[in-house]
């Protein structure tokens, strides 16, 4: 399984992970399962969405 990015948000930010909430909240109303992680080594909030393999799709079906 892999992972998309779609958007990052630095930590150190006023409002910490909020604004990244928020975001992922929004994709998530539009039916994307978006969900934030944060990334130590740069010091971000990530928003993101898992992806399968396509190999792994094609067991499932």
């Amino acid at each position: 399984m892999s992972r998309m990015v779609l958007e990052r948000f630095p930590a150190g930010g006023p409002r910490g992970s909020l604004p990244a909430e928020e975001f992922a909240g929004a994709r998530r109303d539009e039916g994307v399962p978006a969900r934030v992680v944060m990334d130590l080594e740069s010091d971000t909030f990530l928003v993101i969405v898992e992806q399968r393999a396509a190999a792994e799709r094609v067991r499932r079906e």
